[in-house]
């Protein structure tokens, strides 16, 4: 039985040196690490290759649920590629130990609040949008397509892809340029 560690932060100026530090303090041999948002799987390439090549009767230790996955749904998913290939998921802050009952159920709760907080924190953000669009202070990101010269190329009698290719855009920005003319 090997003993694996996972640690991921969100972003580049965040530590993982107190995850790291707790995960050989419970014993964990091999540890993966990574700096990638936790609101989806997708990108997450170190816990993609710990989860293909963690073996039958391992141990999957994590610190808290929260390096893992921020959505219910991939925690689930997490939790049962785990149980396919029979290894445990445990924390060194949490009673989490998904091969007792209790453990399970308190992982499963700790997901719904992650993911609630998350939602939470997305509709802050769109509030906050919302509010600065309204006193004008926000205005989104610039336009990375020049509308004009996209219609004088077209004028000129060029198509769709030798616009895109001459304003190195892509050919979808052209059409999206053309069909609101």
């Amino acid at each position: 039985m090997t003993v694996h560690g996972y640690a991921r932060v969100s972003t580049d100026d965040q530590s993982l040196d107190i995850q790291i530090a707790a995960l050989q303090a419970a014993g964990c041999e091999k540890i993966r690490s990574e700096k990638q948002s936790g609101t989806t799987t997708n990108g997450r390439q170190e816990l993609k290759t710990l989860l293909d090549f963690i073996d039958a009767g391992d141990v999957l230790m994590v610190t808290q649920d929260r390096p893992l996955a921020r959505s219910i749904g991939d925690l689930q998913d997490i939790v049962r590629a785990l149980k396919a290939k029979s290894v445990a998921l445990r924390a060194t802050e949490q009673p989490i130990d998904t091969s007792t009952a209790a453990g399970k159920a308190f992982l499963d709760m700790l997901g719904v609040f992650a993911e609630f907080e998350t939602n939470l924190r997305k509709e802050r953000q769109m509030e906050g949008i919302a509010r600065a669009k309204a006193a004008g202070a926000y205005k989104g990101r610039p336009a990375s397509v020049d509308r004009a010269k996209i219609a004088d190329l077209k004028a000129q009698g060029f198509g769709p892809s030798q616009i895109a290719r001459k304003l190195g855009i892509g050919r979808a920005s052209v059409y999206r340029v053309l069909d609101t003319q």
